[in-house]
């Protein structure tokens, strides 16, 4: 029986060994050159950064649009029916005061916003919750530097609900809502490429140094909120037009409407975070916060595209991490430095890697399409041959060639190319010789470094790129033209054709 077992299991593995043999040897998949050099990296990973719904929900705009909604045009002085006694609240806000800088006292007002937030949206705090899980520690870190109440870290929930691309009716911009006077007083630069009132590091620096200003002004923090909402001017004007009163209860009356609505919604947004437990609010998580990425200056401009090619990190991501470029390109200055933020596992393979991602940017450098530089001698026309410095060449014109492709390669103008050699219209012979005045020697064939017989022997270590650095006016693209190629890939041994 076991012999019987060992031929039949014989016979099948010679059977599977022989469709083994007949089956076709399938062509391995050509790989393209961006695919080839990140095979290359150190520490390659193809990990999602960031979970796409957390993603989306960082960058909804439904929730800053909603408190702007609510500071401009709630009613807070209409009671509210919610089950919240105002003896019970005027306990808690108690505690509040005694263990905060700011002056939290009852208030009807103050308790009609309370009501009316845990009434319609408190939904909203708990996804509101989940993003300050993403920014408080930054903001507390900034706060602590300028010994400023960390109360105010709730300031910029009312501000933008924490959108960093959150813009008001009238052009404020950022997490925390800079005017462009006032970002510009604080160091916030605004240009065709960046918004740095869209960068949360640099507006919560300059938000810090702008608070602790106003409250060298004013000296009340409750002051410090009205004039931060409606300009110092205004709060002073309530001041005045409330006879010198100090207490915000009593200058309400006189400020804009949205101020008045301001500051409750402030005090209101403490308390729901104080109390969410006793309320049910069930606050939804973070997947990551804001430390746990990172930044490193750029070496040459960038697109988002690019990056997101290069590391495989979504486009969407990386205009999140980085919502100051308005372009979704990082540009490069030599006097002013820029920064690109990841997360700090697309980091780490960003530095590991970074020579090679500035080769690829550099690679794609070379498939754009140049300006022809002409020099200011080649501007005027070469009627008297004699009297001109440069040398006299001779061209033969190759089949496929243009005339602004001869005169790319000379570095001439085609108006001047045509002058030498009373061309009238842009048609051109094949074999026929140009009259050329450059001083710019172009390599024959068989003056190159390629075989005499027109072709390139592909080197251990070339590129299409490299090669085409070889023979002045050709390039990457010529290259894969004249060979059929449709990648980057070349092998070591292959003979390619050059045309030029």
């Amino acid at each position: 029986m076991k012999k019987l077992i060992f031929i039949s299991l014989l016979v099948a593995s010679s059977s599977f060994a022989q469709e083994s043999m007949d089956q076709p040897t399938l062509p391995l998949p050509k790989i393209s050159y961006l695919d080839s050099l990140k095979n290359t990296f150190v520490n390659h990973s193809t990990s999602n950064c960031i979970d796409e719904r957390w993603m989306a929900e960082l960058a909804n705009v439904e929730l800053s649009e909603d408190m702007f909604s609510d500071i401009s045009s709630l009613n807070i002085d209409s009671e509210v029916s919610y089950d919240l006694s105002s003896e019970l609240l005027k306990k808690r806000l108690k505690k509040l005061d005694a263990k905060s800088p700011f002056n939290i006292e009852y208030n009807p007002a103050l308790e009609n916003t309370i009501k009316s937030f845990l009434k319609n949206r408190t939904k909203a705090f708990e996804r509101l919750m989940a993003l300050s899980e993403y920014y408080f520690p930054m903001f507390e870190e900034h706060l602590a530097k300028y010994n400023i109440p960390m109360e105010l870290k709730y300031l910029a929930i009312v501000e933008s609900a924490l959108n960093p691309k959150a813009k008001s009716r009238v052009g404020a911009s950022g997490l925390w809502q800079f005017m462009y006077p006032t970002g510009k007083q604080y160091n916030l630069e605004v240009n065709s490429y960046v918004d740095e009132r869209h960068d949360p590091l640099k507006a919560t620096e300059a938000a810090c140094q702008y608070l602790s200003n106003l409250y060298e002004i004013f000296g009340d923090w409750s002051m410090v909120l009205a004039s931060y909402n409606a300009g110092p001017g205004n709060v002073s004007k309530a001041i005045r037009r409330s006879g010198g009163s100090q207490n915000y209860w009593n200058i309400r009356k006189n400020l804009p409407r949205e101020t008045a609505n301001y500051v409750p919604a402030f005090l209101a947004t403490l308390y729901i975070y104080e109390y969410k437990k006793e309320h049910g609010i069930l606050p939804k998580k973070a997947t990551m916060t804001y430390f746990e990425t990172d930044t490193i200056m750029v070496k040459k401009q960038m697109s988002f595209k690019h990056i997101s090619e290069l590391l495989d990190i979504s486009e969407e991501q990386i205009e999140f991490l980085n919502p100051i470029y308005k372009l979704k390109v990082i540009p490069f200055e030599e006097d002013k430095p820029h920064f690109l933020r990841l997360p700090k596992n697309k980091m780490g393979l960003f530095v590991s890697n970074e020579e090679k991602v500035y080769a690829y940017l550099d690679h794609l450098e070379t498939f754009k399409e140049k300006p022809i530089f002409v020099a200011k001698a080649e501007s005027e026309s070469y009627n008297d041959h004699s009297s001109s410095q440069k040398k006299l060449q001779y061209h033969t014109i190759k089949s496929g060639e243009s005339l602004g492709k001869i005169a790319q390669k000379y570095n001439i103008s085609v108006s001047n190319l045509k002058s030498w050699n009373n061309i009238k219209g842009n048609n051109i012979i094949a074999g026929k010789k140009l009259k050329i005045y450059s001083d710019k020697k172009v390599i024959a064939k068989t003056e190159s470094k390629s075989n005499n017989d027109g072709t390139y022997t592909v080197k251990s270590g070339d590129s299409l790129y490299s090669i085409a650095k070889q023979f002045p006016g050709i390039s990457a693209e010529d290259i894969k033209k004249w060979n059929d190629i449709s990648s980057d890939n070349i092998q070591p041994g292959m003979k390619l054709k050059i045309n030029g």
